[in-house]
């Protein structure tokens, strides 16, 4: 560009700069429209490109969608993602092992609990710790995990009604889920992003009375599920907005890489609780909703009957918890987070049993506690990746170490990223309304999405 041509505030040269045809000009511009324009023109057909998002309400999140209509008809459907700029995976190199809890749990804010539980399933699998993991410790995890799950879902139920006009079915999913999250902030502290699950176990044991609690909500929820069901199973409305819309077959399912209900609506039984299983899933009993529909519909039902199943293992938790006391962290005090806590007069905090130990009895338990804390414990060099079910499907992580105190790479599998391909698939060739449908039924969250 030109040293004598006028710029305004963004870098560009004005059109009255006062400059020769021959002078190069810089114009800034974003995105691909021009390349787009110059193609509908040189085919000689009209075509409009929409815009949709990412403040769009129905796009789950700062999710960006470019379509190109031939009427009302979608002929091509791209992504665009990339809005939220969290840099997770690259803070927590950053951090300390047990401080990347604090990172992860708000990826995907709708399922916290899967994934601070993923996280440290592979730090566990790199520290060789795995079957030292007290067995509270991991029904903890499975009842957290399983009452997450269905708050993921009936968020899942509750918006996609909702960008369909359903405003009853968004009301009932979100009064269902506040019980839900009730129960967290009990055990917690805290309604989402909890860090709770801890590399060894977890933060602290459930206070008491948490079990009656979650016994009292099993048939709130049950009944909650009910309405659900009596509002959309057999909706005809509903079935006519989501019945072969949004479709996907197995093949499709396959070559895209895409798990969870999408994958199980398809037809095939694919869940890592049983063809993998892990904290002891092994143990409890319940089914694997399926169905053949490969739809929208079939992706909303599916949703619906694993919530059922959720609470048959939430149900077989609760009885464990009563019936097996025990730790809830692994007994290695070089590398257990202590996990003694208390609730006193200024807050949660270390019971005054354990600061009595670690201050007036134990000088070796107040050297772990003070390098545990302001240091963490080391991992020893190598790679490792461990995959849970989560609400949208396998949530992985890949960990990698070399030795220190802090990961030298932590990547994770996000379904919804991995889902999300599936927007095109499902969406080209149907009308402008059924991309709501079809995004709504891959239930993505951007969050986990743009790590």
């Amino acid at each position: 560009m030109s040293t004598t041509a006028q710029q305004d505030a963004f870098g560009a040269t004005t059109p009255d700069a006062g400059v020769d045809e021959d002078t190069p000009v810089l114009n800034a511009v974003g995105g691909d429209w021009d390349d787009l324009v110059d193609e509908a023109a040189a085919l000689h057909e009209e075509r409009i490109v929409v815009n949709m998002g990412p403040q769009h309400p129905s796009t789950h999140g700062v999710l960006r969608l470019i379509l190109e209509l031939d009427g009302e008809t979608v002929t091509e459907a791209r992504a665009g993602i990339g809005y939220l700029h969290t840099g997770i995976e690259k803070n927590m190199e950053f951090r300390t092992w047990t401080q990347g809890v604090t990172f992860c749990t708000r990826m995907d804010y709708l399922m916290p609990t899967f994934n601070e539980t993923a996280y440290c399933l592979a730090i566990e699998k790199a520290l060789g710790i795995t079957d030292q993991i007290p067995a509270r410790a991991s029904v903890i995890r499975v009842m957290m995990m399983e009452l997450n799950r269905m708050g993921s879902h009936l968020v899942a139920l509750a918006t996609g009604g909702m960008e369909m006009g359903a405003t009853t079915v968004m009301t009932i999913g979100f009064r269902e889920r506040e019980r839900i999250l009730q129960v967290f902030e009990a055990v917690t502290g805290l309604r989402m992003n909890n860090a709770y699950v801890r590399p060894g176990g977890v933060a602290q044991d459930v206070p008491e009375g948490t079990t009656d609690q979650v016994r009292e909500i099993i048939p709130e929820l049950r009944r909650g599920l009910g309405e659900l069901e009596a509002l959309l199973n057999e909706n005809p409305i509903l079935k006519g907005r989501t019945v072969d819309v949004g479709y996907l077959d197995l093949t499709g399912c396959m070559s895209l890489g895409l798990t969870g209900p999408i994958l199980r609506a398809a037809g095939l039984p694919y869940d890592l609780r049983k063809a993998d299983p892990y904290c002891g899933y092994e143990t409890y009993e319940f089914d694997i909703p399926t169905r053949d529909s490969c739809d929208a519909y079939g992706r909303l039902r599916v949703r619906i009957d694993e919530m059922h199943q959720s609470l048959r293992i939430v149900e077989q938790c609760i009885e464990r918890l009563d019936a097996e006391p025990g730790p809830v962290m692994v007994a290695d005090k070089k590398i257990a987070w202590p996990a003694q806590l208390s609730v006193g007069s200024d807050g949660q905090g270390n019971s005054l049993d354990h600061i009595r130990e670690i201050m007036g009895e134990s000088m070796e338990s107040l050297i772990h506690h003070f390098k545990l804390v302001t240091e963490g414990f080391r991992v020893p060099p190598g790679q490792t990746y461990a995959a849970i079910e989560s609400p949208k499907g396998e949530l992985g992580v890949h960990i990698v170490s070399d030795g220190a105190t802090r990961p030298y790479r932590a990547h994770f599998r996000d379904p919804s990223f991995n889902n999300l391909q599936a927007v095109a698939a499902m969406s080209e060739g149907g009308s402008v309304a059924d991309v709501i449908v079809a995004v709504a039924s891959i239930d993505p969250v951007m969050g986990g999405v743009d790590r």
